[in-house]
């Protein structure tokens, strides 16, 4: 395997990873597997190298007295929009596809969330760019994918330099595109997240303009189907789903090398690329609860898309979260965990 280099036919494989942060692929439901034992079958929704992945390293799949069905998706809004048609009972996105979802009026209910940091959000020019600071960015082309968290990232962080979206020339791209766009000089910057800013920093194609650390809120959730919620069972497997889930999170955080190793053999990453995205963002993560100021961080995200017309009319983000499940969980505004080397 290569170590320096990282071609774009390795974002291939990449692709299945963008449950967490938006885009349009479609979803792949076939052949994901179940886990546990039991009469009650709880549908969940994953990508490649998620949550069945990151369980299963954490030894937090054993003892499952209720059955997992997992489905895999390349991308939030359809998994959204199975949780929508009740074909998934439960699963994890970004902080953006939930927005676009609640817009569309979709059923659905955000039940938990992590905050982490969003150094991994970034936007990256290439290392030989002349570009030093945001600012510069005035008139130049940007690619990035539309509806993702990277789209609101660049627009926070343009926001921050002074600039609106309309200063500079967007080009919407897909994560294979956008990199071979990049690389191939056709675009001046790319916005994007990890793990594609780890990979674009490991091979020496690109350094950091700015990223979305103190810009965006860094939450990711869990999204349910509300008539899963109104089962009393399938509320209750829920509760057990999203404590497992929380421990594997703090188990990721407590051995960053082996679920770098785990993450990489189940996703095709470099073992090094992996690693640095678990260092700088995955490992970060701190299970939250979702309350007001969570709420209104995402109300601020509806409402930029709406003025950009992205979004028909104006959302009520609160009308989409579902609180019960908290417990004595941290507030969302809780600073995430910072990852040092030993």
């Amino acid at each position: 395997m290569r170590r320096h280099l990282v071609p774009a036919a390795l974002l291939l494989p990449l692709t299945l990873l963008l449950a967490a942060c938006g885009g349009n692929s479609a979803a792949d439901t076939a052949g994901a597997g179940t886990d546990g034992k039991g009469s009650l079958t709880l549908n969940v929704g994953d990508q490649k190298g998620g949550s069945e992945a990151v369980l299963r390293a954490a030894g937090e799949l054993k003892n499952l007295d209720y059955k997992i069905k997992w489905s895999t998706f390349t991308s939030g809004p359809p998994l959204l929009e199975a949780v929508n048609a009740k074909a998934v009972d439960i699963g994890g996105v970004g902080n953006t596809p939930p927005v676009f979802a609640a817009g569309a009026g979709s059923k659905v209910s955000v039940v938990a969330a992590w905050h982490g940091t969003s150094k991994g959000e970034a936007i990256l020019v290439p290392k030989n760019s002349s570009l030093r600071k945001p600012e510069e960015l005035k008139g130049r082309s940007i690619a990035v994918a539309q509806g993702s968290s990277a789209h609101f990232q660049l627009i926070a962080s343009l926001k921050e330099a002074g600039l609106k979206l309309s200063d500079v020339k967007v080009k919407y791209l897909q994560p294979a595109d956008a990199l071979a766009a990049f690389t191939g000089g056709k675009v001046d910057a790319w916005a994007v997240w990890d793990p594609y800013t780890s990979q674009v920093l490991q091979a020496k194609q690109g350094r950091i303009l700015a990223d979305g650390d103190g810009v965006v809120n860094g939450l990711s959730f869990q999204v349910a189907a509300p008539s899963a919620l109104k089962d009393t069972k399938k509320a209750a497997a829920v509760k057990d789903y999203l404590e497992r889930l929380r421990r594997a999170q703090d188990w990721v955080y407590r051995h960053p090398d082996a679920w770098a190793k785990v993450w990489a053999k189940d996703t095709g990453l470099p073992y090094e690329v992996a690693l640095a995205s678990v260092k700088r963002t995955n490992a970060s993560r701190i299970a939250v609860a979702v309350d007001k100021p969570l709420i209104a961080s995402e109300q601020q995200i509806a409402d930029t898309f709406t003025e950009l017309k992205l979004i028909p009319g104006k959302v009520d983000f609160a009308a989409f979260v579902d609180t019960r499940f908290n417990g004595g969980l941290p507030p969302s505004t809780t600073t995430p965990r910072v990852y040092k080397d030993s």
